[in-house]
Formats: structure tokens, sequence, C-alpha cells
């Protein structure tokens, strides 16, 4: 049976953020950001491995967290006062993908912890904005 504490985690930050929450919106950005970070947990030991299996998976599980995070976020602010993130969580998942293809472990580790950051930064936002952070 595998040892939680040593299992590799991708997105700590966003998992925590989203973590506290109770509405509906940040609830699936939780989901969705456990289900990444599975599939990222089985891409790296592939990538370590030297296979390349669970890229089109991993893809999948990041495109479909990005989505809740857009949705979390509101797709006006998403749109508009929200761009920079918007651009950083696309650019990050483009970084993952490209780093995946390559096969390059180090790229791939870097390029998650600037996706989490910049998710992890969407949800924070949301929630200050909605009053649901404690102070």
């Amino acid at each position: 049976m595998p040892n939680p504490a040593r299992e590799p985690t991708f997105l700590p930050l966003t998992v925590s953020a989203a973590g506290d929450a109770d509405d509906a919106g940040a609830v699936a950005v939780r989901d969705r950001a456990e289900s990444a970070d599975r599939a990222a947990a089985d891409c790296w030991l592939s990538l370590v491995a030297g296979c390349t299996s669970g890229r089109q998976t991993l893809i999948k599980r990041l495109h479909d967290l990005s989505e809740a995070t857009s949705s979390y976020a509101g797709m006006r602010w998403w749109l508009g006062h929200g761009s920079v993130h918007r651009r950083r969580v696309a650019d990050a998942e483009h970084r993952i993908d490209d780093a995946v293809r390559e096969g390059d472990g180090a790229e791939f580790a870097e390029a998650f912890i600037g996706y989490d950051q910049a998710v992890a930064t969407v949800v924070v936002h949301v929630q200050n904005r909605l009053g649901k952070l404690s102070t």
C-alpha cells in the first residue's frame, strides 16, 4: 500500500486554496485539481521510467482544471481584469505539454510549479473577491 506522504504532489497550492471553500465552484476546482494531480503523478512516473504513457490523460485533466478555474473566476473577470492570470495559466499548461512531449522531467516539474501558482492565485483572488478568506 503506497504511503500518501511519499506520493508526489504537483498541485499543493491549488488543492489547499480550493480545499477550504465549500461553494460549488471551489469544490469543482478542488476535484479537478485532485484528478490532475493524480494524472501528473502517473505521468511523472512514466517520464522517470522513460515511457510516454499518461500524456493525453494529463493534458485532458489540466484542461478540465483550467476550465473549472475559469468558471469559478467568472467569464467576465477571466476575459477582462483576469486576462493576465488567464495567460499565465494557459502558458504554464502549454509548457507542461511541451515538457511531456520532450520527456524533460526538470522542465515538467518547473512548469508545474508555475501552473500551480497561477491556478492557486486565481482561486485565492476569487475567494478574496467573494469575501471567503478568513482574516
